[in-house]
């Protein structure tokens, strides 16, 4: 076999992986795009009549470090009270999110931890279960158990609800114990339910409306972009490797493509001969 022929497979071969892993990354940065943009045309209103929450969709997007950032900040300030994330330390955290160690420790750590602990609530199991009727889950698998979809419609479903303990209820999960503790940046809505047979067509409360009886310190599109934002967050601690583990898995397929090629090409100089 000639050495000229076997370095002109390589080349081949080369150019082919290569052109590959370019045009898929392409494929990636465009379909990110496209999410985002879809994201933006999503709101509360329904299709036909009534309002159809259950097709809220996150549309939320792991390599945005942003808005990982942003929904670091939004657990800490809001859920990390009650909920810990016990599979997750603050060091890989701040790694992760291009935080430095000295904004880390100022911004998102509780006083008196340090960025080699887990991230967990100081909440007393004994004051959660005395309070709410049961400890509040930890919320390390919660976007990988639910869904990121589940989860944004969890945190945008809270309704007004004189009937509860809580003085709300949820539409994604009737009776939660959770209080809505986002209603003071979304405002207090009441759900107005659609008559019988009408409204929502997944099997879920059927609401004809909503109607806010108080509003929030954030418009309706910031409020989107907080819930986005932290929904980001969880589905990124759920699987902190996910973006390296795609972009290297995307690479280890190409190779195989290409080496594929090679041994084809090989095969045949080395059965080209045989009769």
């Amino acid at each position: 076999m000639h050495k000229g022929l076997v370095r002109n497979w390589v080349m081949l071969a080369g150019l082919v992986f290569a052109g590959a892993v370019a045009a898929a990354e392409g494929g990636q940065d465009a379909g990110a795009t496209a999410a985002v943009e879809e994201a933006a045309g999503h709101g509360e209103a329904g299709h036909g009549s009534g309002v159809d929450w259950q097709s809220w969709r996150a549309d939320n997007n792991v390599k945005d470090t942003r808005s990982l950032q942003r929904g670091a900040s939004n657990f800490v300030n809001y859920c990390l009270g009650c909920h810990s994330l016990k599979y997750m330390r603050w060091s890989r955290l701040g790694d992760d999110l291009d935080i430095r160690p000295e904004l880390l420790q100022e911004t998102l750590l509780p006083s008196g931890a340090k960025s080699t602990d887990y991230i967990k609530s100081s909440f007393p199991v004994a004051d959660a279960e005395a309070w709410f009727g049961k400890s509040p889950p930890d919320l390390s698998l919660v976007a990988r158990s639910r869904g990121t979809d589940w989860v944004y419609q969890f945190l945008k479903g809270f309704i007004a609800d004189s009937g509860k303990v809580t003085g709300t209820n949820n539409l994604v999960l009737d009776g939660a114990s959770m209080p809505a503790v986002l209603s003071g940046l979304e405002g207090v809505k009441a759900a107005v339910m659609a008559d019988h047979g009408a409204g929502d067509s997944h099997g879920g409360p059927a609401v004809e409306r909503f109607e806010y009886l108080s509003s929030g310190s954030l418009t309706p599109e910031q409020f989107d972009r907080f819930v986005r934002d932290t929904v980001n967050f969880l589905d990124y601690v759920g699987d902190p490797s996910q973006v390296q583990r795609r972009h290297l898995g995307l690479w280890v397929l190409h190779f195989l493509v290409a080496f594929t090629l090679l041994t084809w090409l090989l095969k045949k100089e080395y059965w080209k001969d045989v009769h």
